[in-house]
Parts: structure tokens; sequence; C-alpha cells
């Protein structure tokens, strides 16, 4: 490939708010392009680093037995509503009618179409296991779209998924998939970690987030610096600290105009450890109502798993004073028939708290559990924080953001039962297959590579996924010079990027540097005249001299140690 023939070339100058960040560093390199907000373009460049990454992680999906497929951006609303997730998704979704009046969605994932697929495909249960896997464009209405490929609107994902005819086959293949994410992760040279996970608008069991710790990030990480939980903190749990005091007479006191947290703290004299705040939401169960103590937040997640249904969000004011209830002075006594209360345990245990009254401008002081108010439901239902102690060794936690990268999910039966998928065995019973569903964020994966993966001179992406192997370049113009270059380029082919631009050897360096190509090969005359070039390795900066007819050898030799480019 010819660096002059190559759309686009490098930039010299990005706005403020790129520089120093990875997609600054892909955009200045000619591997992306923005088109719109959550909207990004693949360049030349960027797809060779793509399709490399395509390629190393399809290789360990037909390691165990995955077979490739691609399954419609586009699907029919009707699947949706079957499994139920046209309710949990929300705006995410995006929903439109074609032209003969059929609902559809472009889908942000891909779970109904695939079961759908098995539904319409297979009709013994001597099929099973299947195990298939695609590499597909989303779609998501993000209502927090960051700048760069870590949060996007449409995205390209590896999302694959496992049939089996019993739970133990899932739990037996499950870790198979962990470990082959551990090795495209290691070949990507990503320092990752692994944590519990929620489950969320998936639906199942159990999840496994694999993540890259950054300050970009937006999910926060809880973990044990001595025994080494970790968890996302939607569903990490701890040991909290407790409020215990004698119990005092509740009284109610006038709170005009208080109607935060930050309010209370001021007009009381409490701090928010001595309140107790009640939020409303909606849920698969109507409303309910999560009370948690005031320097904690509820955990959705939990919230979730404690009643078993989903928790689409917070109520609006107007849903409130329809039931009823006044906004900004809620209370665990608002206990109204359909209406669930459920209390955190720190609440429970924790005395002389401070209330809403449930009517505006009141609260009640020195509340305690048992005593003054009760609730249907006594659960972890707060998010853990740094400090806390950890529930297993007793050590106080920490916490990071991180950036998810891949997520493996245990669904269970979610789907196949809601969605009329099942079989009968060999004795005739009707089973509904286990299923797992196994999620890698491709654009997600490139940025964090080059977050992970550079220097203040550019990117140095790892042999495995790099565009080119060999960044080729020259100083000098004789003619002998050209016939050398020309002569190693053909006979590199399209593992080598020549440098033919008419530009001076500065800035030539300076854009091998800057895409990070892992090797780059230098011919001068001096050199030739000694009938060697002069290689430099990016990773460590090493430089020597190779014969120049060991050339193609050597990449022959990297490409056994890489794979192919």
């Amino acid at each position: 490939m010819r660096y002059s023939q190559l759309f686009p070339h490098t930039l010299r100058t990005l706005p403020r708010e790129h520089e120093g960040t990875p997609y600054g560093l892909l955009v200045k390199g000619g591997y992306v392009r923005g088109l719109g907000q959550g909207l990004y373009s693949f360049l030349p460049l960027g797809l060779r680093v793509f399709y490399k990454l395509k390629r190393l992680i399809a290789g360990e999906m037909k390691r165990l037995g995955g077979q490739e497929v691609l399954v419609p951006l586009v699907n029919p609303m009707e699947l949706w509503e079957r499994s139920g997730r046209d309710l949990l998704v929300g705006g995410d979704l995006v929903k439109f009618s074609d032209r003969a009046g059929r609902q559809m969605v472009i889908s942000p994932t891909h779970e109904e179409a695939m079961v759908e697929l098995l539904r319409q495909s297979m009709r013994s249960y001597r099929m099973l296991p299947v195990f298939l896997y695609q590499f597909q464009t989303k779609y998501r209405d993000e209502e927090r779209v960051r700048i760069g490929l870590l949060r996007s609107r449409e995205f390209i994902m590896k999302d694959g998924y496992s049939f089996h005819r019993t739970y133990a086959d899932l739990n037996n293949f499950f870790p198979k998939v962990f470990h082959a994410y551990e090795r495209v992760f290691r070949t990507c040279n990503v320092p990752y970690i692994v944590a519990e996970a929620g489950v969320g608008y998936m639906g199942g069991e159990r999840s496994y987030e694999f993540l890259v710790p950054s300050e970009r990030g937006d999910n926060v990480v809880i973990r044990c610096p001595s025994c080494g939980y970790t968890a996302n903190q939607d569903i990490a749990i701890g040991i909290k600290p407790l409020r215990t005091q004698i119990p005092l007479p509740m009284e109610e006191v006038e709170t005009p105009g208080c109607v935060s947290m930050d309010d209370l703290v001021v007009h009381l004299s409490v701090p928010k450890s001595g309140l107790a705040k009640t939020m409303a939401y909606r849920t698969g169960k109507g409303l309910v109502l999560a009370v948690v103590r005031g320097d904690y937040e509820v955990s959705t997640e939990k919230l979730s798993q404690v009643l078993g249904t989903p928790v689409f969000g917070l109520a609006s004011s107007s849903e409130l004073r329809e039931t009823g209830l006044v906004p900004g002075y809620l209370s665990p006594l608002d206990r109204r028939d359909g209406i669930v209360v459920v209390v955190d345990t720190a609440v429970a245990d924790s005395s002389n708290l401070v209330i809403g009254a449930g009517r505006e401008d009141h609260h009640y002081m020195n509340a305690n559990f048992g005593r003054d108010f009760e609730g249907d439901l006594v659960a972890d239902i707060a998010k853990v924080w740094a400090g806390h102690r950890c529930y297993y060794c007793g050590t106080p936690m920490q916490e990071e953001r991180a950036v998810e990268i891949g997520h493996i999910f245990k669904l269970g039966d979610f789907y196949s039962q809601r969605m009329g998928l099942s079989f009968f065995d060999e004795r005739g019973r009707e089973i509904h297959p286990y299923m797992g569903s196994y999620g890698i964020g491709m654009g997600r994966l490139i940025s964090m590579i080059v977050e992970t993966n550079s220097d203040e001179h550019g990117i140095v992406w790892p042999p495995q996924v790099a565009p080119f192997m060999v960044f080729l370049m020259s100083i000098g113009n004789s003619l002998s010079m050209k016939r050398k270059l020309e002569a190693l380029a053909e006979a590199l082919g399209d593992r080598a990027l020549l440098d033919d631009r008419h530009l001076s050897p500065g800035r030539k360096f300076l854009d091998a540097d800057l895409l990070g190509i892992p090797y780059r090969i230098l011919l001068t005359q001096e050199l030739l005249e000694e009938g060697k070039v002069e290689v430099k390795e990016r990773t460590t900066g090493k430089v020597w001299k190779l014969a120049y007819q060991r050339v193609e050898d050597f990449v022959h030799y990297l490409e056994e140690q890489y794979g192919p480019v």
C-alpha cells in the first residue's frame, strides 16, 4: 500500500477537547472520523484494524465450535413484545412503521432475533448445543452520548449466543467463552479486570463484565484490595457503617421548602447519614417506594432483583400526584393499596432518622424502623461506596471508573420461555433451551487498545491488530534507492505501508510514530552501501540494522509470531 494513495492522510491539529484522547489519536492518524452525534466512520486504516480484530475474535469463537451468522439490524416489533423487552429498553429503542404499517425496531441487541432463528430452524433437541455468533451493527438512541467510540449511538458488536439442553451444559460452556475473552484481551494488550455485574434489560440470572480501568469510563467498579472481590457498583455488596443511637421519641417538624437532602441538612443541622430518603419508581409491579439513607443511592439493579420485576425508572411528579403522593416529601408511611415499600437494610439498622411526613413542608425526626414505620420488604438496595468494608474479609474497599469492553450473560430460559422456543426430549418432556449471551464492543475495544497502548508520539498498536506490520520509508532520492525501495515494497506487499510522499524525513518519522505501526524500516544511501536497512520497533524504541536481503524473512517471522496481516 502506498501512503500517497491512502485516504486520508494524518492531521496536524485537532480541536482542543480531542487532544490527548484515544479518539483524538484515531482521528489524527486517519483511522476514524465523526459524522454526527454518536455516529462515526471507519476509514481504510481503521477498517484494517477492525478486520484484524474481527479475525482474532472469530478464531477464538471457532475454537469453541461457533458458527458465524448475520441477522438483520431491523427486527419486527412483535419479537420484542413477545420477550417483554419493548417495555424494558425504553427510550433507547428506536421504533418505526414500514409502509404496510407493521411496527419495526432498529435492534440495540439481537437476543430476540437469534431465538426466533432457532425456533424456525431447529426441530430436535439432538441439535443442541448450538453456538452462533455475528459481527453486526447495533443502534441505541443513547441519552448520554460520549465523544468518540466509548458511547456512540451506532456501533458494531461481536455478539454470540449459545443454546443448551440443560443448565449444567450452559454452566460448562460459559467458562470456555470467559477464557476465550481473556485470551482476546491479553492479545490486545489491554489491562482488563473482570467484575460481577447485573443483567439490566438483558434479563437472565447472572453476568460478568470485562472492563479497562479509565477515568473516561462510565462504570464504577468496587474492588477489595485484600481478597480480590470485584463487582460493578450496581450490584456490589459490602458492610455499610450504621447510625446507632438510643431511640428518641419521633416528632413532626416543619420544613418549609425543603425538598432535597441538601435543604434538610442545612435546615435541620443533620448529616445526610441521619436522613432517610424515599424514592418512587415505576416497575413491572406498579409503583414502588424505595427507602435508603440520605448518604446512599438506590441501586435499581438490586431493587429489580429484590422485586423480581424490571424497574423502568423514577416516577414523575404528575404520576405521584395522581396516586395522592406529595413530591419532595415522600415517606415510608405512604403505604397505600398497590404500593410496595422496600426498605434498605442500612435504614432498618439505623436509629433516629429524618423521614418525609407525606405532606408538604413537614418531616418527622427520630424515626425508627419497626417502631415508627415498616416496609413490605427489607433488603440491600443501596449502592456500596469506597471505604465500605468487604462483605467477605472486612477490608475497606476501593472504587475506580472503568470502560466496559465485553459482557457475558447467563440468560437461562428467560427468552426461550417467553418466545416459545422448546423441544421434546427423549422422554417426551418439553424443554426450553438454556441460553448464554456474549458480547464485545468492537469500537470500545479499539478505543481502549489505543488508550492503553500509546505514548506522547502516538499509537503503539499490538502487532496482532496493527493495520500494517511495517512502515517502509527512505531518505534520499537516488535512482538506485528508489529501485531498492520499490523492490522491497513489492516483496512485502500488503504487509507494509510504503511512505512514498514527497515530504521531509522528519514529517515521515512523526507520522510513523503517530500511526503506531509496529516496525519502521528505513533505507538510506549509507545503509544500502552496507547492504543493510534500519529497523525500529515502535513498542520499545529499539533500533538495529538488518541485512537488506533478510527483510522479507524478518517480516515472515513476524507473521509467524503474530499472525498474517
